[in-house]
């Protein structure tokens, strides 16, 4: 292909079913190469179904898909990538090999070619291929480390790296920046760039962060409920009129603190250390009512706190306690039978079972109060409460029997903090509870928070996002490697003070 000749991809008339959803009607998407094109919509919307077909995850659509005016037949991964069509997947545990090193991850077809050739396999070269790779996306990762043992940000370069090797003319990231710092954001917006403006790259950015897309777009196309609502140029939109094409209403972006009143300390950590380091000597509180947050970059540590204090991952030394009373706190297990909840960071990995339908989920941390005689689980009983608990957090789905799998990352989310409303716990932590879930949804998770917080339970919201916790919380504890830089009050407090005291600031 030409390199600077623009090619044009469309999709034409896409429609698709699953079980009880119409998930998509009738829709238009063009893709110009040499272009950064955002696909947005609410949770629910269809863009990542619709990128799916386009990456022949999915192959009972209806409708067309075109190549510079040609008809093309995608129904298999293996088609999509032989037409220059590469995907990076929100979900990235499920796209890499975590037993695999980066560099096998990353030159997996290189590797797989040879293989298939009886070709003996230049490891020397890979390493240095996939070094290359790497360096274009001034990321510093020793290509022999197991996927398994990377950071959630780092897997997200390995897939973007894998890309990027595979030469993809037409390249589709899913929420890319979810897990990555203002620092990785930036060095992925100047590698998007360089391969749409140097390369030729047709890329399509998935994103519910819309100033990124306001700062690296052109186009923008916007999905709600499954059907095409607009295709223009971002050129004289503002960010307020994109939230009202995504949710069909006038909508007020700013979420209103739900002031509930604060009672005694019931929660408290005492030098709590974790045994690999990444958690150090952390003291912290929390008040009946209280809302508290733990600000910090990617990196801080405030996953492998609310890890460390949930059991799932081993103490070195320091103290848990509920309403003054120590706990002893080993698994996950010990810390549900004492009253406290996680809703994780990576939801489809550690919050959900995807491959179960939504009343399984939602009874799942609380099943004795739904068993009878002999301890025969009740089903009716399970899906009446499920019903209702659908209903109260409007968790989008045709039933309470349908798979999670089929739910929207918001409707995951939704289903992943039902599931602890149901167990009526103490302590709710929240960790990252926004990543990937569209304005609508996020408003639907504070005024959540808002009325956990009135019925007296201690709130622990950790984020990087310094906006969510100056909006929802009352005091804040800002992290910086692994250990409490500031506890400051919320209100008297601003985003600059919470970055200079997350980047080191003394």
């Amino acid at each position: 292909m030409e390199e600077g000749k623009i090619r044009k991809l469309e999709m034409k008339d896409i429609s698709i079913e699953f079980p009880g959803v119409k998930a998509l009607s009738n829709v238009d998407f063009i893709l110009d190469t040499g272009s950064v094109h955002a696909l947005i919509g609410a949770n629910g919307a269809g863009k990542s179904t619709l990128m799916k077909i386009l990456a022949g995850a999915y192959d009972h659509y209806t409708g067309d898909i075109l190549i510079d005016n040609n008809m093309k037949e995608i129904r298999t991964p293996k088609d999509a990538k032989e037409l220059g069509i590469g995907i990076v997947y929100q979900e990235v545990d499920t796209a890499l090999i975590p037993y695999l090193s980066v560099a096998e991850n990353i030159m997996l077809d290189v590797i797989v070619n040879e293989m298939k050739g009886e070709h003996f396999i230049n490891w020397t070269s890979i390493h240095a291929e996939a070094r290359k790779v790497l360096e274009r996306l001034s990321i510093k990762i020793d290509t022999r480390k197991l996927v398994q043992d990377l950071t959630l940000a780092h897997k997200q370069m390995v897939l973007i790296a894998r890309a990027i090797a595979e030469e993809s003319k037409y390249l589709i990231l899913d929420e890319p920046t979810a897990p990555l710092s203002n620092t990785e954001t930036q060095d992925l917006f100047n590698v998007v760039k360089d391969l749409a403006y140097n390369h030729n790259v047709g890329v399509v950015f998935i994103s519910h962060r819309l100033p990124e897309i306001f700062e690296i777009c052109q186009e923008i196309t916007i999905l709600k409920d499954g059907q095409l609502v607009t295709r223009r140029g971002l050129e004289g939109l503002t960010p307020n009129q994109v939230v009202e094409l995504m949710l069909g209403r006038k909508f007020e972006e700013s979420y209103k603190k739900n002031d509930a009143p604060i009672g005694e300390k019931i929660f408290e950590v005492k030098d709590l250390s974790e045994k690999e380091g990444a958690v150090k000597k952390i003291n912290l509180y929390v008040r009946a009512g209280e809302t508290i947050g733990i600000a910090g970059l990617v990196g801080a540590g405030k996953t492998e706190l609310c890890k460390t204090i949930f059991g799932g991952m081993p103490i070195e030394g320091g103290e848990i306690l509920l309403n003054g009373k120590p706990l002893n706190i080993k698994t996950p297990y010990h810390a549900v039978k004492q009253g406290i909840a996680l809703v994780p960071e990576e939801r489809r990995k550690e919050g959900v079972l995807v491959e179960e339908p939504v009343y399984s989920n939602l009874t799942a941390a609380c099943l004795s109060s739904f068993c009878g005689l002999l301890d025969f689980l009740k089903p009716h009983d399970e899906y009446k409460a499920s019903r209702k608990m659908i209903d109260e957090l409007g968790i989008k789905t045709p039933s309470e029997k349908q798979k999670v799998a089929y739910l929207s990352g918001g409707n995951q989310q939704k289903v992943a903090v039902g599931k602890w409303l149901m167990a009526d716990a103490d302590i709710y932590i929240f960790d990252e509870p926004t990543k990937g879930v569209d304005v609508g949804a996020k408003r639907d998770i504070f005024e959540l928070i808002g009325r956990l917080a009135h019925m007296g339970k201690g709130i622990i919201y950790a984020s990087c996002e310094f906006s969510e916790i100056l909006g929802i919380s009352d005091r804040t504890y800002v992290m910086y490697d692994g250990e409490i830089a500031k506890e400051l009050v919320t209100a008297e407090t601003n985003e600059e003070e919470l970055l200079y005291f997350s980047t080191g600031g003394k």
